[in-house]
Order: C-alpha cells, then sequence, then structure tokens
C-alpha cells in the first residue's frame, strides 16, 4: 500500500457494521410504541450517521420537542435488542486488519453514543485495531467537522493527510466541511446518487471492492 494518507477515518453504522435495516426498524417501532405515525424506509434510512436526537428531529419534524426523550428510550431499547446478532460487512474486519498492519492510524466518526460504539466493538472483537473515535455524546452531530477535526489534532495529522469513508451523505459532508478528502460507501443507508453528489474521490458497492481502491490509491 502507499501513503497517499496517514489517518483513514470510517464511519460505523452502514459501512463497517450491516445495521441499516435494524436502525430502521427501531426508529419506527418505537414510533408505533408510542402512538405516532412511523416515517417511511426511506425517511428513516436517510437519518443513519446524525446523533440520535438530531436523527428522531429530521425522522419525526412535526413531533413536539418534549417527546423525542421517549422516543430515543424506546428507540434504544428496541436497538439494543437487536444490536448482538448485527455482523460486520463481509471483508470489513480483514480490511481493518490489512489497514492497520500497515501502518495506516485508523479512527472512527460515528453517530453512535460512546456506550453504543463500545457495545459494538465488544461485540465484533474490532475495538483495538482503532487507534481513536468519536461520538456523538461528545461532538457536534454530523455534518459539523468536530469529530474529524479532533481526530486530526489528537493524531496531528493535517485535512491533507486524512480520509473520512461513510454510507451518509451525512459523512461526506462533514468530511468536505473539514476539508478532508472522503470515499463514499454505496452499500449503506444512502443511494449512491446522493454520495456521488458530493464529489468522493471515489463510491464503492462492496467492502471488497473499497479494499481495492484504499491498496491502490490510499
Amino acid at each position: 500500500m502507499g501513503k497517499r494518507f496517514e489517518l483513514i477515518v470510517f464511519d460505523w453504522d452502514g459501512t463497517l457494521m450491516d445495521s441499516t435495516g435494524a436502525i430502521v426498524a427501531s426508529v419506527q417501532a418505537a414510533a408505533r410504541d408510542l402512538g405516532i405515525d412511523p416515517p417511511s424506509d426511506e425517511r428513516a434510512s436517510h437519518i443513519i450517521g446524525l446523533g440520535l436526537i438530531d436523527a428522531l428531529r429530521h425522522a419525526l419534524p412535526d413531533l413536539p420537542a418534549e417527546r423525542y426523550q421517549d422516543v430515543a428510550q424506546r428507540y434504544r431499547q428496541h436497538y439494543m435488542a437487536r444490536d448482538q446478532d448485527l455482523l460486520l460487512f463481509m471483508g470489513a474486519a480483514e480490511l481493518i486488519d490489512e489497514l492497520a498492519d500497515a501502518g495506516y492510524a485508523l479512527a472512527v466518526a460515528t453517530g453512535k453514543t460512546r456506550k453504543g460504539l463500545n457495545r459494538a466493538f465488544e461485540v465484533c472483537g474490532l475495538g483495538p485495531r482503532f487507534h481513536g473515535s468519536r461520538c456523538a455524546d461528545e461532538c457536534h452531530s454530523k455534518p459539523h467537522p468536530q469529530m474529524l477535526e479532533e481526530l486530526m489534532a489528537e493524531f496531528g495529522v493535517t485535512p491533507e493527510l486524512t480520509l473520512m469513508i461513510g454510507d451518509t451523505t451525512h459523512d461526506l459532508q462533514m468530511a468536505r466541511n473539514a476539508g478532508v478528502a472522503a470515499l463514499g460507501v454505496a452499500y449503506g443507508a444512502h443511494p449512491r446518487e446522493s454520495l456521488e453528489a458530493l464529489a468522493p474521490l471515489y463510491c464503492a458497492d462492496n467492502v471488497e471492492e473499497l479494499a481495492a481502491w484504499l491498496r491502490q490509491m490510499a
């Protein structure tokens, strides 16, 4: 592998872990529990990558503000009942191992809470391979650049040497806001055309394509 980049930052849900369906179903179930019309699959999937309360504001824009915490509580219950069964995308663990062994600094920037990311790390066993991470309860929600800015400062890496990889427009817009190059993955929450509108360096249809690009170009 070359060394065009020093720091590679991954989104989690929909990029490394195949959790889009579980998130969508959990948001919809939480709404139904409280007698609220659930968002469509498309609207619910669009919120993936945001912090939970910001996500619910987008998914259920007409809901009174005081009700978002109730929906969030129900969402967490539904999602945690499913998350032990969630799997990494095929090839994701091997890709992370390969990048770590090649000497890249690896990090995660996610809409999960710290507790949620730690739980995901424990379930999949990949936690030790990442050198840093930022979560939605520690920083501004995507697409604000704070997560990337803090990670770059932590590792002493400039934007020119940093790459963000994600499956949503929130990820790619965060990268743009931070002055960082980005890759899109079209196998997650947002459609390829939405990702390509933000001009990523590449948009991969699967982890194998992503890995091939990184071997040649990163």
